[in-house]
């Protein structure tokens, strides 16, 4: 991912440049969402691999210093701008199991939506059609943040199912990271599966693998 980019200098009228200074917001008042939100619109507009700082600073109309301040380079940028994102999306799916009987149920109901609300998320999809590449690492090398923060709420739940019963007892650690393998491979490859298989087929088969691996035996 490259974080630095040529600038284009030209000449500018001092007045011209005390009033640009002027219109940009201070490090002071510029919040991180922002920042963040004027790093959104360049990944969806350029996606990963071409957005850069300068582009995001332009984008979020604060001086390229300003952002320098709170992100050292395009790579944190991005990798906050997706915690906060994904974060986000696993909450709420985490959210919509919040009146299922008991933890099994939530488990299964969250992972199947998250994987919905992961596939239909447009940052997910801008990963996944024009940066591809930059996520076979996160599947064939290393555990990345995102998967590992996909991997608390996994584990959350797992030791409510274990506290109440309703979960197969076994290493947490271990039916985490199983859960979250099935889950991944439904968000990476949902799209090209359901070209000639109903999506919501397909997830209810999701649903149905889940809790009978996650049932007490």
């Amino acid at each position: 991912m490259d974080d630095e980019s040529r600038a284009v200098i030209g000449e500018a009228r001092p007045s011209s440049a005390l009033a640009n200074a002027r219109g940009r917001p201070t490090a002071a008042r510029v919040s991180d969402d922002v920042l963040l939100d004027a790093a959104r619109r360049c990944v969806l507009a350029s996606g990963l691999r071409r957005t850069t700082l300068a582009e995001i600073a332009r984008t979020a109309k604060v001086s390229r210093m300003t952002l320098y301040r709170r992100f050292p380079d395009v790579r944190s940028v991005l990798s906050a701008l997706m915690t906060r994102e994904f974060g986000a999306l696993l909450h709420q799916a985490t959210v919509s199991g919040a009146d299922a009987p008991t933890a099994r149920a939530r488990l299964v109901r969250s992972s199947v939506t998250a994987v919905r609300l992961l596939n239909a998320d447009p940052l997910m999809r801008t990963v996944l059609d024009v940066d591809t590449a930059l996520v076979v690492p996160y599947v064939l090398e290393r555990m990345g943040g995102t998967q590992r923060l996909g991997e608390k709420f996994i584990v959350a739940l797992l030791e409510a199912g274990h506290r109440d019963g309703s979960i197969r007892r076994a290493a947490t650690a271990v039916q985490a990271r199983s859960v979250l393998l099935v889950v991944q491979s439904f968000v990476l490859s949902l799209r090209p599966a359901t070209a000639d298989v109903a999506a919501e087929a397909l997830l209810g088969e999701l649903a149905h693998h889940l809790n009978a691996a996650l049932r007490p035996l």
